[in-house]
Formats: C-alpha cells, sequence, structure tokens
C-alpha cells in the first residue's frame, strides 16, 4: 500500500453515512505527514502530564472532554504539557462538533508542523466512521481471479481455471435475481481480523462481465441496478473444477474450509460437467450456509438419523435373534 497521508484523509471519497465532514483549519504544510496506524487517540490523559503510554503516532482526537480540560488549561495560561505534547511527531489533530480550537493552539501546532483539522461531527459517530474508514485503508489486502455474488444475502466467491465457466454460472445466477459484486478480479480486504470483504480491483470495471463468444457485458445496463452492489462480505468460496473420474468428491456435506488472509470460510469443490446446474448447487450451497449459521446442519442431522437408525436395527435384531426372549 502507497503512503497514506492526512491530506488523503480530507480528500477520501466517502458516501451517504460515512462522510466524516472534515476540514483543515491549521497547519496546511503538514498534510504530507503519513499515517501509519489505524489507531485514534484521545488526549485527555496526555494533557494532564502523563506520556509513558502516549499514542503519538495515532490521529489525536478531541472531543467535548478533551476541549473542556484545553480551555481550562488556556484559561490558567498553562501551555507546559501541550507543548511537550506537541514535541512529539503527531501525525495531526482533529476538533469535533465543528469546534475551532484557540489561535495560541494552533500557533504550537503549526511550529511543529502539525495539521489541524475539524469536523462537525460528534466525537462518538465521527470515531465510528473514522474507524471503519481508518480499517478499511490499513486492513490486509489480497486480489484473486475469480467471481463475486451475493446469493440469497450470501456472498459467494466463486472461483477456478480459466475457462471452466465462472462468469456464465454468475450470469444465469443474476438472470434467477441474484447480484454481482465483480467479476473476472476479486480485491479482498480483511477487516477486524475476522470478516472478509469483496469489492472489484477497479469501480469502473467492476460491473462488466467477460461471456466467451459474446464479449463484454454491463450488468447493470441489461438488468438495472437490482443486480449489482460495490461491496460483499465473503461467507462462501465455491471452487469449480472439471469433473475428475478418479477424485473421490464430498458426498454427505463435509466441513471443508479455506483460509484467505488469515479468514477461514466455508469451501465448496464443485465438479463441473455437462448436465450438471452449477447455478443451482450454489444457490442450495449459499440456502444451506444460511441454515448453518442458524444452527442446523443437513450433514449433520443426517449423520445422527443414520446412527439412530443403525442402533434401533441393531437393537431390533439383538431381541428377536435372543431365543430366551420367548
Amino acid at each position: 500500500m502507497k503512503d497514506f497521508t492526512v491530506l488523503d484523509l480530507l480528500d477520501l471519497d466517502l458516501k451517504e453515512k460515512s462522510v466524516l465532514n472534515l476540514k483543515c483549519i491549521g497547519g496546511r504544510p503538514g498534510l504530507s505527514r503519513i499515517l501509519t496506524t489505524s489507531k485514534v487517540n484521545r488526549p485527555g490523559l496526555t494533557m494532564s502530564g502523563f506520556f509513558e503510554e502516549f499514542s503519538y503516532n495515532s490521529i489525536q482526537l478531541f472531543g467535548k472532554g478533551e476541549q473542556a480540560y484545553l480551555e481550562q488549561l488556556e484559561s490558567l495560561n498553562n501551555y507546559d504539557t501541550i507543548n511537550r505534547m506537541f514535541t512529539f511527531p503527531i501525525p495531526t489533530c482533529i476538533f469535533c462538533q465543528d469546534v475551532t480550537p484557540s489561535e495560541k493552539f494552533i500557533q504550537i501546532a503549526e511550529k511543529s508542523g502539525c495539521p489541524i483539522l475539524k469536523t462537525t461531527l460528534e466525537s462518538g459517530e465521527f470515531a465510528l466512521r473514522l474507524y471503519q474508514s481508518l480499517d478499511d485503508i490499513f486492513s490486509a489486502k489480497q486480489t484473486i481471479h475469480g467471481v463475486l455474488v451475493e446469493v440469497f444475502g450470501v456472498g459467494v466467491l466463486i472461483a477456478g481455471d480459466s475457462g471452466v465457466g465462472k462468469s456464465e454460472t454468475a450470469l444465469e445466477l443474476i438472470e434467477r435475481g441474484h447480484r454481482l459484486i465483480s467479476d473476472d478480479t476479486v480485491k479482498l480486504s480483511c477487516v477486524n481480523g475476522n470478516i472478509l470483504i469483496g469489492t472489484g480491483e477497479n469501480e469502473f470495471l467492476a460491473h462488466h462481465m467477460e461471456i466467451r463468444g459474446l464479449g463484454i457485458v454491463n450488468v447493470a445496463n441489461l438488468f438495472g441496478v437490482r443486480a449489482i452492489r460495490d461491496k460483499k462480505r465473503v461467507q462462501l468460496f465455491a471452487q469449480l473444477e472439471e469433473w475428475d473420474s478418479n477424485k473421490a468428491y464430498d458426498r454427505v456435506g463435509g466441513d471443508l474450509t479455506t483460509d484467505i488472509l488469515g479468514v477461514t470460510i466455508p469451501k465448496l469443490e464443485i465438479p463441473v460437467k455437462p448436465g450438471r446446474n452449477i447455478p443451482i448447487i450454489i444457490e442450495t450451497a449459499a440456502m444451506n450456509e444460511r441454515l448453518k449459521k442458524l444452527g442446523y446442519s443437513s450433514s449433520h442431522e443426517f449423520n445422527k438419523n443414520v446412527l439412530k437408525w443403525l442402533e434401533s436395527e441393531s437393537a431390533r435384531d439383538l431381541y428377536y435373534n435372543n431365543e430366551d426372549t420367548f
């Protein structure tokens, strides 16, 4: 990932409920400072003089409490801890609720090269949006060759060798009312260490599909905006492969998994050959995955019923074969 600066934070093109409403009010030369972590620090303890655990490389967020304490220090003309705080290479300070700090504070910050920003949002809401944005920026990423579709609310990543039928399978799923996130290349991001989010590698090309013999089609234009979405959590990995008569495929529903960016997700190995309806298989797999999330596993239930039947058969045979019974 290329360096992400404070200026990049200001220029983030976020939508609707993710907008940060940031504006620079001082220290513009410091906008080139690089952000190295997704952590955010509330500097109230630091301004009180406790610097032992000062997270100086994080964004410093001034909410209502920090602003009140800062005003108290300034009313006493006590700038010692503030001056000391800015001896550290702080990337930026952000003031919430559209508050503008005093000229003295801005001067101290500018002298150290630290940019000062403010937002119209309250600290709680702003912190939530900021964490989400920074998690997305600093999360581990990987791009893989495949198709990501949403089937019955489940994000299904379809992978396989070139020409095995990934795009054709996705096209039929879209025709059946499901949604496309990205075709050909999927950019995966690990969020919070346990959530895998998939998007298009290129937002302008993600909703186009290449169908051999037909060419490039625009899914949004053909099927409408109902057939696309920008991102989706990956919850199921479907590996398409040519049918191998020598391979023993799962027939009762095992618990295969795959690991992507440290996140373990369920995996299906689906053999492809003429006569097999792969889209219906994927639809069924998505519904089955939803059942598993609700605590019901068809394969486990089947195994339990088989064991019960075997036990009952054994008990009945034992009973009828025992001569002492009659």
